[in-house]
């Protein structure tokens, strides 16, 4: 009883204070219509800030939630524009094979899902395979209809192709215009770049030519982009040039690919076959 007393009597002053200043404020509210609206205005923005603190507390944890449906969103978009790319590369189909030609190339799209560019020998990933008719030794091309590389292993869902980015690529190419070809190939240092040898001194060449496929190869048929003349120089025995070639395509951001099959391929292997049998 004797600490309920002595801490009454330590509060006694500000819980006057506290009732005085009650009385005050209701006396003050009660004496017009006036200040019962100013009192009724202020205690409703006092009311609404708490609220808009609460709000914004309750927001802050059902954010990984709308993290989540955000993320939905972002995947179901993704997958629209995944058609959308296809529909697109579907519709240069028929105006690269009018420039092609109909025979002997048949054309087909692939997305590329996986793409290396910084190793000596680079490979792309295709989202296409055997079920969706692609086989080994189909050349690759951009949307744009410039080389990019040929398929050299398949499964039933997937393919793998080699990249022009890789040392072990070889192609046949020329000046456009010119009937004179010699060797594409790729050093392995530089991904805007290849080089081409063996091409004849006796062909006409410039800074800025463009370079195409020659249409000596199984897999890409004549005149296929490959990139522009950036220099050349007579090789050591002056008999033909070297050549650096700026590539008419950037590897580095293929999203979607044209697939060109030769219809004729196996026919011509099965030959080159025959004739090795015949050798031996």
């Amino acid at each position: 009883m004797y600490k309920l007393i002595e801490f009454l009597r330590r509060i006694f002053v500000p819980l006057l204070f506290v009732v005085f200043e009650v009385c005050a404020v209701v006396y003050y509210a009660r004496s017009s219509d006036y200040t019962q609206a100013r009192l009724l205005t202020r205690s409703n923005q006092a009311v609404g800030a708490v609220h808009g603190v609460l709000a914004g507390v309750r927001r802050y944890f059902s954010l990984a939630g709308e993290n989540r449906l955000l993320l939905g969103r972002v995947a179901t978009l993704e997958e629209e524009l995944a058609r959308y790319r296809r529909m697109t590369a579907d519709s240069l189909h028929e105006a690269l094979l009018a420039d092609i030609g109909p025979k002997p190339y048949e054309l087909s799209v692939a997305r590329v899902i996986s793409n290396s560019i910084n190793k000596s020998r680079n490979y792309l990933v295709l989202d296409r395979g055997l079920r969706d008719g692609v086989e080994e030794g189909m050349g690759v091309l951009s949307p744009e209809g410039a080389m990019v590389g040929r398929v050299v292993a398949c499964s039933e869902r997937y393919a793998v192709a080699l990249s022009i980015l890789n040392t072990a690529f070889k192609a046949s190419g020329k000046i456009a215009g010119d009937d004179y070809f010699g060797s594409i190939y790729w050093t392995g240092d530089d991904r805007y770049r290849v080089r081409m040898r063996e091409l004849s001194k006796y062909a006409r060449i410039e800074e800025g030519d463009e370079v195409v496929s020659s249409g000596f190869s199984q897999y890409f048929p004549a005149d296929i982009p490959i990139g522009f003349v950036e220099s050349f120089s007579l090789s050591a025995d002056r008999m033909s040039y070297d050549v650096e070639i700026r590539l008419a395509v950037n590897v580095s951001q293929l999203t979607d690919v044209i697939l060109i099959r030769n219809r004729d391929l196996g026919e011509i292997r099965d030959l080159e076959f025959k004739a090795r049998t015949m050798k031996n």
